[in-house]
C-alpha cells in the first residue's frame, strides 16, 4: 500500500470525504485530474506521481489536464495582440 493511501479529504467534485487512493485511479489507469490542486497543501504530489507513474501514464495524465485558467487567459491576450498587430501592418 502507496504511503498515502489513507489520508483524506473532501472531494469538491463528489462531495464527499475520499482518500488519495480513489483519486490515484479515479480514471481507471490514470489519477483524477484535479489530483494535483486538491492534494498538494498536504505533500509534493506531483512528485510522488512523477515518482509513480510510468513516463507514458504520466504523459497520457498531463495530456488530458484542462489548462490553467490564467494559461489559457495569457494566450488569448498573446493571441489577441498578435491580431492587432496584423491589422495594424
Amino acid at each position: 500500500m502507496d504511503k498515502y493511501d489513507q489520508l483524506e479529504l473532501r472531494c469538491s467534485r463528489l462531495g464527499g470525504e475520499v482518500k488519495f487512493s480513489y483519486c490515484r485511479k479515479e480514471g481507471g489507469d490514470l489519477p483524477c485530474l484535479r489530483i494535483i490542486s486538491c492534494w498538494y497543501p498536504f505533500f509534493p504530489v506531483e512528485q510522488y506521481l512523477r515518482e509513480t507513474m510510468t513516463e507514458e501514464s504520466w504523459n497520457a495524465f498531463v495530456g488530458q489536464m484542462p489548462k490553467d485558467k490564467i494559461i489559457t487567459l495569457i494566450e488569448l491576450v498573446e493571441a489577441a495582440k498578435k491580431r492587432v498587430k496584423i491589422k495594424d501592418e
